[in-house]
């Protein structure tokens, strides 16, 4: 009797390790986060203000900067060409929320400039949201209905499109993040001194993005070590 038919799973370790990852990570984005919410930068200037003035200075006119509630739920719209900054980033002078806006507004203009990676993470959005909900339930259908030999490869594939997604997802976040900071030191907006701690905490953004792709890839594996042998076993 195959490993998964019994009441021990041990692949089961895979997805604990990419939930361990994923949590760590969410963690560190927090609390340096909060770490540096403290740190008021010297321009004095806040999150909406930098990322105005970022965009202006790029030549982007039309895109809106919008409060949106919540706690780092800051995001670029590429739809609407709507920039939102959270509570904790919008009105705060911090080198923190000065940080994330700047990255925001890499995002926009990697969309005023047709970066690659972007647009091919915007074609892939669809792709992974029907990876990331049928994938499973596909490879389950065909084991319930005996279509292993059918539907399984088909719903491990379909899964795959999702962790792809998460993987084009890394350069587009690396990019916008060294961006930011180049845009601010470039344009004085944050102080020689004040670069190393805005660098931590785009850094430590960027690892929920490395753990995301990380726990996806560890579920893909995971189901490839429990279905995909199942055709030689029956």
């Amino acid at each position: 009797m195959p490993y998964y038919y019994s009441y021990f799973d041990p692949t089961y370790i895979l997805v604990l390790i990419g939930a361990v990852i994923s949590m760590i990570a969410s963690a560190r984005v927090n609390s340096t986060f909060h770490k540096y919410a403290k740190v008021y930068s010297q321009m004095g200037i806040t999150g909406a203000q930098a990322a105005e003035r970022i965009l202006h200075s790029a030549g982007i006119y039309d895109v809106g900067i919008e409060r949106v509630s919540g706690n780092l739920t800051d995001h670029y719209d590429p739809k609407s060409k709507i920039l939102r900054l959270s509570d904790s980033t919008f009105a705060s002078t911090s080198v923190a929320a000065i940080g994330v806006a700047a990255h925001e507004c890499g995002h926009a203009i990697q969309h005023q400039e047709e970066y690659g990676p972007l647009k091919l993470r915007s074609w892939l959005v669809p792709a992974a949201n029907i990876g990331s909900r049928l994938g499973i339930p596909i490879i389950l259908l065909g084991i319930f209905f005996g279509l292993s030999e059918v539907l399984v490869p088909v719903g491990i594939w379909v899964f795959s499109l999702s962790v792809l997604f998460q993987l084009v997802t890394l350069p587009v976040e690396f990019n916008a993040s060294n961006r930011a900071v180049d845009i601010l030191e470039g344009q004085g907006i944050l102080t020689l001194q004040e670069l190393p701690a805005c660098k931590k905490v785009l850094g430590a953004a960027a690892m929920t993005y490395v753990a995301a792709a990380a726990a996806s890839i560890l579920q893909l594996l995971r189901l490839v070590l429990l279905f995909g042998g199942r055709r030689r076993d029956d």
